[in-house]
């Protein structure tokens, strides 16, 4: 028997939701506020508003071919070639379907890579590994050091591989890595020239490429936003395009040789826009080149600065949200950094679940069955749009600069990344932008994760660079809170117990349970132990618990009623008690001048600079 879906009317006994009538709701909940108070903004001012329109007359961005899954690539940075091997190999065997080789000192590493790029260290780290196996091979080659590309060339034509039909990315960066390093060997007009050659070289050899790698990641690592990411990745790609073009390369062949990378991070929305603006991009360039446009190969690799040591789990969460975005926004390859990454070199678990990550999520949720399917949502619509607007405005920005690189000496897009980094960090310490067990949620017994007992190798010199500028240097948005927590370690390290704060919980349960869950969390955050307590009427039983409690601080947690009451009372009993400094959970509103005579010296409260808060404390504590 069959069921007429006319027989399931479901919705349809109800009329169809329109904007006008979500708009009527809201207004009815504003009560005469502004709607714009519902609309949010970028770090590039870009607006994002609560709902959109579907986008009419929308259809799928060209990219990764239909229902064709993403490459799970997995990084090989294992300092020695034969760990590194036995890690490749393993993964190679439960899933990865490509390998990103990373190189000491290469802009990437975290630290970490293959010592060097000898014959016999890539012989050794790929032994064993069916190069011709249709695997992808991602190399990163460091300029300054053995030239990896041209060596693995050598073992291909050693195994005697056909090089037009391996899957091999050869991923030179000199741009990139220049402006992590802040410095340049040489202008990079003169360098033009040789770089170029190498490209010719191996296009003669057989090799089909790509060869470049235009990669944003390094405005993404230093705290930058969607479009400096984007306009730095268009420009490096077109530097790269006429480098090609002037070694001889014709414009078909050099657009083909160029790949790109984006970083991809737990914000999903902007995430998934950012990819599908830069195909757009690209796209806008190749017809400015009198070139019909081709779906470039989009690579992703899940943001280092999102990686917090303190609750490293967590990360996995980020890197879920951020593989999912990226592999939505048309990714033709992704790294997912493991999670433990920022504690030092990740063991078999940790690379189990950076793997794991994305075969969840193409062979259980089938993310790739879909082409683009965030065609004609209005909101992601929308922001693409608004991405590729202003990323394109920044782009000739740079170009009317003379490019990227003089761009880049001249500081142009260093200041724009430094202004948004300090705007970001800003919104870090007051925890506007959150992140969950650093800046929020911490757990101070938490326990500690294992990696690899493995030094990180120095990052490469930049002494006699003849040209420097401002360096794009990586950051993680957690360190601020991270290096906070490593002082209170230390000292329950030294004498057996962290630093303390008492909470001095006035009334009943009902009065104080919010802001002192509040102030637990505020102080914690910073490795200062939150002592709680019951809710206390007496003032000499608190002045007598602080006492009990060992804390040398103390803040007060109540309701607003009872503060008026309670607080200046409360505050000179946990003075005459002992407390060196004395806090309150909330705004002060029209008390605050009592408050403060009473002795409360400081208020904690959403929205204010609990970093700054919290590396007073510390000083005031190593003061007594």
């Amino acid at each position: 028997m069959t069921t007429s879906t006319d027989d399931l009317p479901l919705a349809s006994d109800f009329p169809a939701a329109t904007y006008d009538d979500w708009r009527k709701l809201v207004d009815g909940v504003l009560k005469g506020a502004p709607f714009e108070k519902l609309v949010g903004k970028t770090y590039d001012g870009v607006k994002i508003d609560p709902i959109y329109r579907r986008a009419t007359n929308a259809s799928p961005l060209p990219g990764r071919a239909a229902a064709l899954p993403w490459h799970i690539l997995q990084r090989v940075d294992h300092p020695d070639a034969a760990q590194a091997n036995a890690q490749a190999l393993h993964d190679l065997e439960n899933g990865a379907t490509g390998l990103e080789f990373e190189f000491a000192g290469g802009p990437g590493t975290r630290g970490f890579g293959l010592a060097d790029a000898s014959k016999k260290t890539l012989a050794r780290a790929c032994g064993g590994i069916h190069l011709d196996a249709g695997i992808m091979i991602a190399l990163n080659p460091v300029i300054g050091r053995e030239n990896a590309g041209e060596t693995f060339a050598d073992m291909v034509e050693a195994r005697k591989l056909d090089p037009a039909k391996l899957d091999l990315h050869f991923n030179y960066q000199a741009l990139s890595t220049m402006a992590v390093r802040g410095a340049a060997a040489i202008a990079w007009p003169n360098y033009e020239k040789s770089f170029g050659q190498v490209v010719n070289g191996l296009i003669k050899r057989g090799f089909k490429g790509p060869f470049v790698l235009a990669d944003g990641r390094p405005v993404h690592d230093a705290g930058g936003s969607e479009v400096q990411e984007l306009a730095f990745t268009l420009a490096l790609g077109l530097a790269y395009l006429r480098m090609l073009e002037a070694a001889g390369i014709d414009l078909d062949a050099a657009r083909a040789a160029i790949s790109s990378r984006l970083s991809a991070d737990a914000d999903q929305f902007l995430t998934m826009a950012k990819f599908r603006a830069l195909r757009l991009l690209w796209a806008r360039v190749e017809q400015a080149c009198g070139l019909t446009p081709k779906p470039i190969f989009v690579n992703a690799q899940t943001a280092w600065r999102m990686l917090t040591q303190r609750d490293p789990n967590v990360n996995m969460l980020r890197a879920t949200i951020a593989t999912f975005a990226a592999g939505l926004g048309g990714a033709n390859a992704i790294t997912v950094l493991p999670h433990t990454l920022a504690l030092g070199l990740p063991d078999d678990f940790a690379r189990r679940v950076a793997r794991n990550t994305q075969l969840v999520l193409l062979d259980e949720s089938n993310l790739a069955k879909v082409s683009d399917p965030a065609a004609g949502a209005g909101g992601i619509e929308t922001l693409t749009s608004q991405l590729c607007e202003a990323a394109w405005a920044l782009f000739q920005e740079i170009e009317k600069a003379g490019g990227i690189f003089p761009a880049l000496e001249q500081g142009l897009l260093q200041n724009k990344v430094a202004a948004t980094r300090a705007q970001r960090e800003t919104n870090v310490a007051k925890r506007r932008d959150v992140l969950t067990g650093a800046s929020e949620f911490p757990n101070l017994y938490e326990d500690v994760l294992a990696v690899l007992d493995v030094n990180p190798s120095a990052p490469v010199s930049s002494a006699g660079a003849k040209v420097t500028f401002d360096a794009l240097a990586p950051m993680r948005l957690a360190a601020p809170f991270e290096a906070l927590r490593d002082k209170s370690d230390a000292a329950l390290k030294v004498r057996g117990s962290r630093p303390k704060i008492f909470l001095a919980n006035l009334g009943t349960p009902a009065d104080f349970t919010a802001r002192a869950t509040f102030a637990k969390s505020f102080f914690e955050t910073g490795g200062i132990e939150a002592i709680d307590s019951e809710g206390f009427a007496d003032a000499a039983a608190l002045a007598a618990a602080f006492k009990a409690s060992g804390a040398a601080m103390a803040c007060i947690c109540s309701s607003d009623k009872v503060y008026a009451l309670s607080a200046a009372e409360a505050a000179k009993a946990l003075h005459g008690a002992g407390a060196r400094h004395i806090y309150l959970a909330g705004r002060p509103g029209d008390q605050e001048a009592a408050l403060r005579a009473a002795g409360i010296g400081e208020f904690v409260f959403a929205g204010g600079d609990a970093l700054a808060t919290l590396r007073d404390a510390y000083r005031r504590m190593e003061q007594a």
